[in-house]
């Protein structure tokens, strides 16, 4: 009897510390933001990028604008990171944009893409990719990686008040980014809107004015769906006297 009530008490015991645990660790599966690490587009590319949307959206009026919620950039790195842990992102990518200064780099827009994104045509600019591109994408990915997580719900997103999941395209994205698109895979573009597949296979084969442009900022974004740069959550402020 005693050996059976010991066994009871340390049973409960063992129970009263797991149940805790483990509803932080559902708590903390939840407390996950999907961030985009990007440089943004001076009105050059913006101006292309724009005049892209517009015709994306009048063969599929459905498809979103390039607006406050869907701001044209270039990506560097996209993540999901620990909510709580977001000042330490801000802080060490800081650090290596404050090294490496992005804002004035030239780089050469070369053409138009597509790629079958949830079914529909993500349609983009393409950018040369660059050395400097590359170093800076390799120094944020090592800068960030102690605050990340391996995976994230739609609720790591920006969503619309009507809606309530993200497509499993942008979570997938987010989720595989890291090692698939580092590197010599990284291709930096800005995503322009979606369309149907006969109207951005066209875009992607007609001929194409390459032109130049220049970066104009540096951030971090809270993700959309699309993976679009949905909402600003931090500025780089280049060092004082530049």
């Amino acid at each position: 009897m005693n050996q059976f009530r010991l066994s009871t008490r340390i049973m409960s015991l063992v129970l009263g510390v797991l149940a805790p645990l483990a509803a932080g660790g559902v708590a903390a599966a939840e407390a996950v933001t999907a961030i985009d690490i990007l440089l943004l587009p001076d009105e050059t590319m913006i101006a292309h990028a724009q005049a892209d949307n517009a015709r994306l959206r009048a063969n599929d009026p459905a498809g979103f604008a390039l607006d406050a919620e869907h701001r044209p950039h270039i990506t560097v790195l996209q993540r999901y990171v620990r909510t709580n842990d977001l000042d330490k992102v801000f802080a060490a990518v800081q650090r290596v944009f404050d090294h490496q200064r992005p804002v004035g780099w030239e780089l050469e827009a070369t053409g138009c893409f597509f790629v079958d994104f949830d079914n529909m045509g993500l349609a983009g600019i393409v950018i040369r990719p660059t050395p400097e591109l590359r170093v800076l994408q390799e120094a944020i990915v090592e800068a960030v990686e102690p605050y990340t997580v391996p995976d994230g719900t739609s609720a790591a997103f920006v969503t619309a008040s009507e809606q309530t999941e993200i497509n499993a395209s942008s979570r997938d994205y987010v989720r595989t980014f890291v090692p698939e698109q580092l590197g010599t895979k990284y291709g930096p573009h800005v995503t322009t809107g979606v369309g149907q597949f006969d109207f951005v296979r066209e875009m992607q084969a007609a001929p194409f004015a390459d032109f130049r442009f220049k970066v104009a900022g540096a951030a971090v974004f809270h993700l959309g769906d699309y993976c679009t740069a949905a909402r600003e959550l931090w500025t780089w402020q280049p060092p004082a006297g530049e």
